[in-house]
């Protein structure tokens, strides 16, 4: 499941109602490595039940409060959030392998 966010009220919702692994992932329109992230987080979360994608547009003004929180200084920016609490996060671009042995690291300690 994919979720575009639009600001901080609809994001502290989804966190603090979500028993899923939360990707967020922090992208903007002109940046390439977005681009070529972009798919491999929406695959994960159309093919897993226990992980849920939202984006947040950091161009987008209503997003500026996430994008400071978050201290996002480069893109694409996923942070990982379990149980209501930030638990990992990374910067660029990775492989889908090494993106699900990220999720898998917080969902085999079940």
């Amino acid at each position: 499941m994919t979720t575009e966010i639009v600001g901080k009220e609809m994001f502290d919702a989804h966190v603090a109602n979500s028993d899923k692994i939360l990707l967020i992932d922090f992208w903007a329109e002109r940046c390439g490595p977005c681009k070529m992230l972009k798919p491999v987080l929406h695959d994960i979360a159309e093919k897993r039940d226990d992980v849920e994608l939202l984006t947040i547009d950091v161009d987008a003004e209503w997003n500026a409060d996430l994008s400071m929180q978050f201290g996002v200084r480069s893109i694409p920016q996923v942070t990982l959030y379990k149980g209501g609490e930030q638990v990992d996060q990374f910067v660029w671009a990775l492989p889908p392998e090494q993106v699900e042995a990220l999720i898998d690291k917080y969902t085999s300690a079940e």
